[in-house]
């Protein structure tokens, strides 16, 4: 099932009181333990371990509202767990997930939504209203607009189709236009790029004009910017699809 698969949001209370937190912060997800316990929830904390530890801890409760960090951290072989990557299997499992995230990433927090996230809140948010947030959710009511859930996903929406655009047009780039790419994005100077490839700086300086021209960008510092974008988007998407 992909994320469009994903059934939308319900709006219909929880039948299971349980409310499961995931955060690789421990003193963020003790407090809301805490807190919820102190209000009568069923609230669980767990340290994150891995992806698979993550499922398996859901996977030993009734399914009801799960708190989910989308940064959990590495794992003991040092990958990176990747709260986006969980939301499916959860959602499958018969969660409802509410996710928290301190990050700022517009796109990144509407890429949660679209997987199949209920709601999300700012982990900055005062205590008071994650606590409120929790509830509201669980009770099936989300503190997040209709207006403001399809703004997220539709600027997650947009720089995937970004991301595809500019993947295509390094594509056209052939094997030696992208070493020189890569050598501009180290700092490189023609001269230098020329030394490295044993070539005359007219070549490299006609290299680097059709590495513009492919890239549909008009300086040397565009192209850099969108082969470095690129290279981050890369290793996030690798980083998570080894889970």
């Amino acid at each position: 099932m992909t994320p469009s698969d994903m059934p939308r949001p319900a709006h219909r209370a929880l039948e299971s009181r349980t409310v499961l937190i995931v955060d690789d912060h421990q003193l963020v997800g003790s407090s809301l333990e805490h807190g919820l316990r102190a209000e009568d929830e069923d609230a669980h904390y767990h340290p994150t371990g891995s992806a698979r530890a993550v499922l398996e801890t859901a996977a030993r409760y009734r399914p009801g509202l799960v708190v989910l960090d989308l940064d959990l951290g590495r794992d003991e072989d040092g990958r990176r767990i990747d709260g986006v990557e969980l939301i499916p299997a959860l959602r499958r499992a018969g969660w409802r997930v509410l996710v928290l995230s301190s990050s700022s990433n517009a796109a990144r927090i509407g890429s949660a939504l679209a997987a199949g996230g209920y709601v999300w809140i700012s982990k900055n948010a005062p205590f008071p209203q994650l606590l409120l947030a929790v509830r509201e959710a669980r009770a099936g009511r989300s503190v997040l607009s209709g207006d403001q859930r399809e703004r997220l996903i539709g600027l997650h929406r947009k720089h995937e189709r970004d991301q595809h655009e500019l993947t295509v047009k390094l594509a056209r780039l052939t094997p030696r236009e992208h070493e020189v790419l890569a050598q501009l994005a180290e700092g490189k100077r023609a001269q230098a790029i020329a030394s490295h490839f044993v070539v005359s700086v007219p070549t490299v300086r006609t290299q680097v004009r059709a590495v513009l021209g492919k890239l549909e960008v008009g300086s040397q510092l565009e192209a850099v910017a969108l082969f470095r974008g690129t290279a981050r988007h890369s290793v996030t998407q690798h980083s998570a699809s080894r889970h």
